[in-house]
């Protein structure tokens, strides 16, 4: 028997059997289902954006922190005032002349003296220092990419600028010098200013110091350092993007989240993917609902390339005149908060959508599909999906405007398939959800989309979708769930649950958990799929259910393959209150089949495998397991829960032996 073990494996397997083969036909007794089950979703909460997948590493290199963000907060906020030795001068934010309308605030450097006194030998210069997410992580060799705007505001005299990657090495001592050159700036209007550091050593704590050397006024703003080596090289964090990519989504669900609508702070604060495009200069950067700053330097342009780049399709969310009900503390009220837009200006919301889509699939003629090939990407990113409205409650004024943005958009693209909302709450009996229900079956909706946060007893126990009627057209997307703890248990409920969901893949045709990112000592949510620091990202127990639901997707369901000792004749495993269960499904265009068997139960469980059907089945498979104790837990100090890999011989008929809190998924080439 052959073992392997790990992430790396798990990639190897997923080609099993895929060749260059042409597609099997389903043998008798499928369901046809989704094969489009699993994927992701991706809000900017707990710096998810900045400081997580966008690889920049300089914090607050536009200046435009401020106290609507964070009381205290400022355009100096996480840059620190330089004048080492006898230097002399200041730093001042201004707004007279800026760069762009958009980005309004920059750094005045005032120079007043930079001579050296006796025989001092040290650092001169007056300027800033940036200690990026919590330090600046770098590795020896590898080649950073610093760029920033400057303004020589005295016409008479050049300024020489050094800017240099250090290592601080503690009070009354000169920084270790990591990599630095010196430019000189003779521009008397903005100009951007480009040149790459490559640091002599790896450093986990380093910062970037930017020095003028020369007396006078310099102005500076849009300072960037960002690493070459990007995730394909679209300036993407390359192991967070990779930790997306492994789990083999087929599509991804941005930017949020009650991101799309501002959250709780109005409809000044709304996502405006217009906002979001064309160079990282003119884009305006606003406060982010979960309390911190976004530059919104990942937007819709990154987002699209991301989804090319993994071979997902883009489901964008955009607001539909409609703000979020918690607003400024409206979850907390007896009556709900929710603001609405006038129906005289809805004409503005429904452009966004009808632009947004002209922009992603136009053919490069149009006003919006230009600015696409404008910025690098003449071929239509072919979108399909569109959402409109997240959480929204159903109210009579959201039922009014969110129908009046719906037809617009179907009238003019009947070809996008629009995702709507099912309110706050998708649980049987909640007043939205039924209200949303009853939206999407007067009109027609394509898809509906379901949140559930909640303890994994709900997640062992509901099989909600087994009793939705059948007579629906309309499919659901379950676009947040999570259990409410990230132990082995959290997720072996998950993986019952979608058992349970890929049982009803002719019902549910998306799902997502969320959320999906969490920085380290940045986290507003709790749990997280993917918690991460600067050196590496910490995958969770559930990440590993995801990924493996990921790597089988299929296109028909097989629910009498596999019989539980123990169980009544014909039964079909997850039921409700019973915390084991099975899947089989088959990916026609991969000849391959998946056999999943879970056991969240505290005791083992027995049974029969029975794939006789499958006449082309090979005599060998790949098994995964995960495995351990229900309190387990990965975290930063361990990851004990790991997928463990090994080829076996496969029968058509074979008995199967499932341990305690464990999850096993066979993998057999057709």
């Amino acid at each position: 028997m052959k073992r392997r073990t790990l992430l790396a494996t798990l990639l190897v397997a997923a080609t099993l059997g895929a060749s260059a083969q042409k597609a099997m036909k389903a043998p008798a007794g499928g369901k046809a289902i989704s094969d489009e089950l699993i994927g992701i979703f991706f809000e900017d909460i707990s710096s998810s954006a900045d400081g997580g997948l966008y690889a920049e590493l300089v914090q607050n290199g536009s200046f435009e922190f401020n106290t609507t963000e964070r009381d205290g907060w400022g355009p100096g906020t996480a840059w620190k005032f330089l004048r080492p030795g006898h230097s002399l001068g200041y730093i001042r934010p201004s707004m007279a002349k800026p760069l762009n309308a958009n980005n309004p605030t920059y750094m005045t450097i005032h120079i007043e003296r930079v001579k050296e006194f006796y025989d001092y030998a040290g650092w001169k210069g007056v300027g800033l220092q940036n200690d990026g997410f919590d330090g600046i992580s770098v590795k020896a060799g590898a080649k950073y990419d610093f760029s920033a705007f400057f303004r020589n505001t005295n016409l008479q005299d050049d300024k020489d600028i050094r800017i240099a990657l250090v290592e601080p090495q503690g009070w009354g001592k000169d920084p270790k010098v990591l990599a630095e050159s010196t430019i000189n700036v003779n521009a008397v209007d903005w100009e951007r200013y480009f040149f790459t550091l490559t640091p002599n050593a790896d450093s986990k704590n380093a910062s970037l110091q930017i020095l003028v050397l020369t007396k006078g006024d310099i102005d500076i703003d849009e300072v960037s350092l960002m690493p070459q080596d990007t995730y394909k090289g679209h300036g993407l964090r390359k192991d967070l993007a990779q930790a997306l990519a492994d789990l083999h989504p087929k599509f991804m669900r941005f930017p949020g989240g009650c991101v799309v609508h501002g959250g709780g702070d109005g409809f000044w604060n709304t996502y405006r993917w217009k906002e979001t495009i064309g160079p990282r200069q003119t884009r305006k950067s606003q406060k982010n609902t979960w309390g911190y700053h976004q530059s919104l330097a990942l937007g819709y342009f990154e987002y699209f390339q991301f989804c090319e780049d993994v071979g997902m399709e883009p489901l964008p969310i955009l607001p539909c005149g409609v703000s979020c009900q918690g607003t400024n503390g409206g979850w907390g009220m007896k009556t709900q908060a929710q603001d609405v837009v006038p129906m005289s200006e809805m004409d503005e919301w429904v452009a966004e959508a009808l632009d947004l889509i002209d922009w992603a699939n136009g053919d490069g003629t149009t006003e919006w599909s230009r600015k696409r090939v404008e910025a690098g990407h003449p071929a239509p990113f072919n979108l399909k999906y569109l959402g409109l409205g997240n959480e929204e409650k159903i109210t009579p004024e959201f039922e009014e405007r969110f129908k009046y943005i719906y037809n617009k958009v179907t009238e003019k693209y009947p070809d996008i398939v629009i995702v709507g909302t099912a309110g706050p709450g998708s649980h049987p009996g909640n007043p939205d959800l039924e209200n949303g229900w009853r939206l999407a079956e007067e009109i027609g909706m394509p898809i509906i989309d379901e949140h559930y946060y909640e303890p994994n007893n709900y997640f062992l126990n509901s099989r909600q979708y087994d009793k939705y009627p059948r007579t629906r057209k309309t499919k659901v997307y379950l676009g947040e769930y999570a259990a409410k703890d990230k132990k082995l248990i959290d997720a072996l409920a998950e993986g019952l649950y979608l058992l349970h969901v890929e049982r009803n893949g002719d019902i549910v045709a998306m799902t997502s958990y969320a959320p999906l990112f969490a920085r380290k000592d940045a986290t507003n949510w709790n749990p997280d799929l993917i918690y991460f620091d600067n050196e590496r990202p910490y995958l969770t127990c559930s990440y590993y259910i995801q990924q493996l639901f990921g790597l089988s997707s299929g296109q028909y369901y097989y629910g009498d393959c596999v019989h539980f000792d123990g169980d009544a004749k014909g039964l079909i495993q997850p039921i409700e209150n019973s915390h084991y269960g099975q899947s089989v499904v088959l990916n026609v265009k991969t000849r391959q089949l998946f056999v999943k068997l879970c056991n969240a139960s505290d005791a083992r469980k027995t049974g029969t495998i029975d794939l006789s059907r499958f006449k082309s089945l090979k005599g060998e498979a790949v098994r995964t397991t995960l495995t351990g104790k229900a309190n387990d837990e990965n975290n930063y100090e361990a990851q004990p829960i790991q997928p463990v890999q090994e080829t076996i011989k496969m029968k058509k008929k074979m008995d199967f032996v499932l341990e305690p809190y464990t999850f096993i998924m066979l993998q057999i080439a057709l």
